[in-house]
């Protein structure tokens, strides 16, 4: 073990036998060796109040099922690049299970969009067990009653720690995740943990969001409160950017990695329908050192007035981003394709476009 303190205690003993020296006590020296402490993690995101809203969200369920469309939407691109993997998954987990829009998916009969394979059997049918887990137990059993979980076997955990993965090694033929990561405080850590649990040779499939996600709501809000109030306080959480997830993931020891971006954009009649919708997802501000309370009033005017005029459309509707991330990485093999060492190649790729 990599020693990287030592610590000397110096202890007494009294001394009762009067042949023996006439000190009372007697004194020895022992050191004692321990290993330094991990570097602490720099949090971001108020877990307890990020689990609060996600209960509140989850608790409205007829609110919070007409506001999953984005992530419905994601889900079913999750599973389109899901179909291009020609495997059988005996054991998935769904990491940050939501509310199970991963598993209703799978059921959807013929998902293959290729036109020359008009019927395909859904994806649930390639898959053995789901283990859908998540924090939030409002979230994670809204719509256990649901027609579609009559056509996946699945199970629902709750975990008492969403950055704590309490699974063997080896353990699942594929990991997903279906926007959840984006309020991870630890990201590497998880990473690393997803890793340890895949069977080699397996993959993890994700989806987070990141870059310049509701860039438009960002910026309009900013120029209201520095007008208004002479300062800013952050009101939209901070993302990963996408070059940064390639190099978690490498760090995390997956191998052909995949990382693209995708923009969905939605229409919404002013910034407070899109902050309500916000809101009934549970993707909410969570940022620690937020300024408690409701933004006022004067402000939220200010900023809708602003997103109108630097981003409305001319229907009167404004635009709001979601930059979508989607990640691949499989858990290295002995058997899996591994890239040639460089300068092994044959043919000069010059010659193949001049020609």
């Amino acid at each position: 073990m990599d020693l990287a303190a030592r610590q000397t205690i110096r202890t007494c003993r009294h001394v009762t036998n009067p042949r023996l020296s006439p000190f009372l006590a007697s004194c020895a020296s022992r050191s004692y060796a321990f290993q330094a402490a991990a570097p602490p993690i720099h949090k971001v995101f108020n877990s307890r109040t990020k689990w609060l809203q996600r209960e509140r969200a989850a608790h409205d369920a007829e609110n919070s099922r007409v506001s999953d469309y984005l992530k419905d939407e994601v889900a079913s691109r999750i599973c389109d690049r899901l179909l291009d993997i020609k495997r059988q998954y005996p054991r998935v987990l769904d990491y940050g299970a939501n509310s199970c829009n991963l598993a209703r998916a799978m059921t959807i009969q013929n998902p293959d969009t290729n036109p020359e394979t008009p019927n395909s059997e859904p994806v649930a049918k390639r898959i053995g067990h789901l283990l859908a887990v998540d924090s939030s137990h409002e979230m994670l059993y809204r719509d256990a009653d649901l027609e579609f979980n009559k056509y996946i076997n699945m199970t629902r955990e709750v975990l008492a720690d969403e950055e704590t993965l309490p699974y063997d090694a080896n353990t699942f033929d594929l990991v997903l995740s279906n926007l959840s990561m984006h309020w991870i405080n630890d990201l590497p850590g998880v990473l690393g943990q997803i890793n340890n649990i895949l069977k080699p040779d397996c993959a993890f499939i994700g989806a987070m969001l990141g870059g310049d996600t509701l860039f438009e709501l960002r910026t309009s809000l900013q120029l209201a409160e520095q007008e208004r109030r002479g300062g800013i306080s952050p009101h939209v959480s901070p993302l990963a950017d996408t070059r940064d997830v390639g190099g978690l993931l490498q760090r995390a020891g997956f191998k052909m990695l995949t990382v693209d971006v995708d923009d969905i954009i939605v229409d919404y009649p002013d910034s407070f329908a899109l902050m309500q919708d916000l809101q009934a997802m549970g993707e909410n501000n969570a940022v620690l050192g937020r300024e408690m309370g409701a933004i006022q009033r004067d402000v939220l005017l200010a900023a809708d007035a602003i997103y109108h005029e630097l981003h409305g459309n001319k229907d009167g509707t404004i635009p709001a981003t979601f930059r979508l991330i989607y990640m691949i990485g499989w858990k290295e093999s002995k058997d899996q394709a591994k890239p040639l060492p460089r300068g092994s190649g044959e043919v000069s790729l010059k010659d193949i476009l001049e020609n």
